[in-house]
C-alpha cells in the first residue's frame, strides 16, 4: 500500500468539527416538547440535543422505517414502483390518516410510496409491508432487525403505522438514524417535496393529498422528513433541510401542538445554518489525483474515485489545518469497474475525522494468453 498527501489546498479548506458527545450543548432550556436531536447529515456531527435517548411514542414517524425498508426492497429488485398492488381488506381497514384504499383494488407502489410521504396514509403503509413481507407482521420483524442494524437501540416497533399499540417506541436520535438512512434514496425527495396531489383511484375516485410536514413549503431548503401525532406521543417532527455544501437533520418528539413542533424543528435549523459550516473536501465519485498501480494487466494503473464525501463540519469561524492521506492498494488483475483498491482518510489537525474507500474508475483486464508471451519474451531481451 501507497500513502499520499494531498496538497496545500485541500489544507486550507479545513474547520473544526464537532464529536458526538463531549462538547455538545443541551437544546434551549425548557422548550416546548419531550425531546430533539439536531445533527449535520454526513458527519453525524451533534449541534444539540435534550434528552435524545429516552424512550417515547414517536406516532407517525415510524413510517420513516416503513419507507425505509420499502426502497431497498426496490435496490434488491423485489419490488418495483411500477408494480400494482392489490389491496387487502386489512389495509384497507386502518383508520387514522388514509387515502381511503379501495380492498380488491389495484394501487402502483410509487402511488402507495407517495401517499405515505406525502399524507402518512396507514392503509397505504399496511399494503405496502403485505406486499414486501407477505405480512405485517413479518415486516415489523424486518423493521425491528433493521433498526438493530442501524444501531437504533432505544427502538422497537409494534406496526408499521405508528397507530398506538404497546410497547412500541424510539427516541429523539434514533428517529435521526433513520432519516439519515432513508435520506440516502435519491428517489425519496422526488415524492416527499409534493405539496398537493390528487390520489386518483382505480375506480375513478379522487382524495387530495396535502403534505403534512408544512416545512417542506415554509422552510428554505426543507426538501424532507416525516411528521407525527397521536394524544399519547404529541406533536411530532423528523425534518432535513439542506443550504449550500451542508444538510442538517433535526427531531422533535412530543411537542404541545404542529405550531409548537415546526416553530421548534425550525429554530434548530437556523441555529445550525446560522452558526455552524461544512466543507465538502472530497466529493462522492470525485476522481481522485493519485491512481493505483496494475499487475499482470496492459493497462498499468486505473483512476480512482471516493465512495462516499470527505466532509469537515463545524462552528463558523472555529477553522483548523485539514489534510487527506490516500493509502492505495497495488492491484492485481482482472480489476473490475467498482473494486476497492485503497482508502481516503481526512485528518483535522492531525486527527483522523472521517474516511471513504477508493474504488477503481476502470476495469483492467488480466494478460490473454499472447499478452502474457510477450511480457515474458520482452524479459528475456
Amino acid at each position: 500500500m501507497k500513502k499520499f498527501i494531498c496538497g496545500a489546498a485541500l489544507l486550507a479548506a479545513g474547520i473544526m468539527t464537532i464529536s458526538s458527545g463531549a462538547g455538545v450543548r443541551a437544546a434551549a432550556a425548557e422548550p416546548d416538547c419531550k425531546a430533539s436531536y439536531t445533527c449535520e447529515y454526513e458527519t453525524g456531527s451533534v449541534i444539540s440535543a435534550r434528552d435524545e435517548m429516552k424512550r417515547l411514542p414517536i406516532a407517525s414517524m415510524c413510517k420513516i422505517m416503513t419507507l425505509l425498508l420499502s426502497f431497498e426492497a426496490v435496490e434488491r429488485g423485489e419490488l418495483s414502483y411500477d408494480e400494482t398492488i392489490t389491496v387487502s381488506e386489512n389495509a384497507a381497514s386502518m383508520g387514522g390518516s388514509q387515502v381511503f384504499l379501495e380492498a380488491g383494488l389495484s394501487y402502483t407502489a410509487e402511488a402507495l410510496l407517495k401517499s405515505i410521504a406525502v399524507c402518512s396514509a396507514n392503509d397505504s403503509c399496511v399494503a405496502i409491508a403485505e406486499r414486501v413481507a407477505g405480512s405485517e407482521f413479518a415486516f415489523i420483524d424486518r423493521m425491528n432487525e433493521r433498526a438493530r442494524e442501524l444501531g437504533a437501540e432505544n427502538t422497537l416497533f409494534a406496526n408499521c403505522t405508528g397507530l398506538p399499540k404497546e410497547p412500541q417506541y424510539s427516541c429523539a436520535r434514533d428517529v435521526a438514524v433513520m432519516l439519515a438512512a432513508l435520506l440516502r434514496h435519491e428517489r425519496y425527495f422526488e415524492l416527499t417535496k409534493v405539496w398537493m396531489e390528487d390520489f386518483v383511484h382505480p375506480d375513478g375516485r379522487t382524495i387530495q393529498m396535502t403534505n403534512t410536514n408544512k416545512l417542506i413549503r415554509f422552510y428554505e431548503g426543507c426538501d424532507g422528513g416525516k411528521t407525527g401525532f397521536t394524544n399519547e406521543a404529541g406533536s411530532c417532527l423528523a425534518a432535513t433541510a439542506k443550504r449550500g455544501d451542508m444538510r442538517i437533520i433535526s427531531v422533535v418528539i412530543g411537542a404541545s401542538s404542529s405550531k409548537s413542533r415546526n416553530a421548534l424543528v425550525s429554530s434548530y435549523l437556523d441555529e445550525a445554518f446560522n452558526g455552524y459550516e461544512s466543507r465538502v473536501i472530497i466529493r462522492a465519485g470525485e476522481t481522485v489525483g493519485q491512481k493505483a498501480s496494475v499487475k499482470g494487466s496492459r493497462q498499468k494503473e486505473v483512476s480512482l474515485t471516493a465512495e462516499k464525501p470527505l466532509v469537515a463540519f463545524g462552528k463558523k469561524g472555529e477553522s483548523g489545518e485539514c489534510s487527506v492521506e490516500l493509502e492505495v492498494n497495488n492491484l492485481s488483475a482482472p480489476v473490475k469497474t467498482g473494486e476497492e483498491a485503497g482508502e481516503a482518510v481526512l485528518y483535522l489537525d492531525g486527527i483522523e475525522i472521517a474516511r471513504t474507500r477508493l474504488l477503481a474508475v476502470e476495469e483492467a483486464p488480466a494478460y490473454s494468453w499472447w499478452d502474457a508471451f510477450r511480457e515474458t519474451a520482452k524479459s528475456w531481451n
